[in-house]
């Protein structure tokens, strides 16, 4: 009865035991896996945003423009074309290869009689490299925007407790795009930009360089919609972790397989070595047994060669020796 309670009392305690390490080995491969699997994420955003920062160029370069001219000195207004120096850069590229950039002169001019009278006009610019070598030239035209004298008057009325309190003004934003795809040449990066306005009776508050990068395919993607790129980017990237995971798991897999069927088949081939070699050992001694027979002839004198020495055990003629003869001798004188 003790024995059949300690036998009861012995598996019970295994299952607990069993159990135990099961529920060890599930958490275990759990927390592996969930290890494994956050590992992946950081890995997958720190690839994508160290994508993004090398791959994505900067969209926007701003520059302030001070415009400088030669004043007069007999008579009121400015006797030169105002003209201004831009340093992009002083010793590092600024710009992209490789990427397409538009640059834009912003003009703030006041409605005054003075530019409404101006009409057209035209603006210059100039790139150069560090060592002053000409890298690109263009002049476009601009002008004030045209408003009636009616639309004016209305503007001014609906405008004029903004006017009265400063929050508004009488100006305009003239924008001027003097490059269009612009591409940046690795022999000679531009460092400095030369902007000139060819006329003297322009009126400008103030004035800003912008250099915009023109992106388009998959860089527009990331840039317009950076939440749906940043998804699809790290979903990727995790899918080829994953991949590659799967793969050397695999390949691990198959190898430990590969070694373990080797060794187990080795020692087969072992086995099976020794056991025919015995085989050749048995048949080697039997083929010495069978040599050993001989031939010995029957009683009807013909020779039984499947009898052995001992079945066929025939008495050979003896030769006398010399003693027997001498003793032989002998006995017959003394008869």
């Amino acid at each position: 009865m003790a024995g059949f309670l300690g036998q009861i009392i012995h598996n019970y305690v295994t299952r607990v035991i069993n159990g135990v390490t099961g529920v060890k080995n599930v958490f275990f491969s759990g927390g592996v896996v969930l290890v494994i699997g956050l590992v992946s994420i950081w890995v997958s955003i720190f690839l994508y945003v160290a994508f993004y920062y090398a791959y994505m160029p900067a969209v926007l370069h701003v520059r302030p423009v001070h415009l400088q001219f030669k004043p007069c000195e007999e008579e009121k207004g400015i006797c030169s074309f105002p003209s201004a120096h831009i340093q992009l850069t002083k010793k590092q590229q600024l710009l992209m290869i490789g990427q397409p950039y538009k640059m834009y002169l912003y003009l703030e001019m006041p409605e005054s009689p003075a530019n409404q009278k101006l009409g057209m006009f035209m603006v210059c610019a100039h790139l150069e490299d560090k060592g002053g070598t000409l890298v690109n030239n263009a002049c476009r035209a601009a002008m004030l925007h045209y408003r009636s004298h009616l639309l004016h008057t209305f503007y001014t009325l609906i405008f004029l407790p903004f006017m009265v309190f400063g929050s508004s003004e009488e100006k305009q934003t003239v924008i001027i795009e003097l490059f269009s795809g612009f591409e940046e040449d690795p022999g000679h990066p531009i460092t400095d930009i030369y902007v000139e306005v060819q006329s003297r009776h322009v009126e400008i508050y103030s004035s800003e360089l912008r250099v915009t990068a023109h992106l388009t395919g998959l860089r527009h993607l990331m840039f317009h919609w950076p939440t749906f790129s940043a998804s699809i980017g790290v979903i990727s990237i995790l899918f080829f972790l994953a991949v590659l995971l799967a793969l050397s798991w695999c390949h691990q897999s198959l190898r430990s397989d590969f070694i373990g069927g080797g060794m187990q088949s080795g020692k087969a081939y072992s086995q099976d070595k020794d056991w025919t070699s015995g085989e050749d050992d048995d048949t080697e001694d039997d083929e010495e047994e069978k040599s050993e027979k001989k031939p010995v002839p029957n009683f009807s004198g013909e020779i039984d060669e499947t009898a052995t020495d001992e079945e066929n055990n025939v008495d050979e003629p003896q030769v006398p020796s010399d003693k027997a003869l001498f003793n032989e001798g002998v006995i017959e004188t003394l008869k």
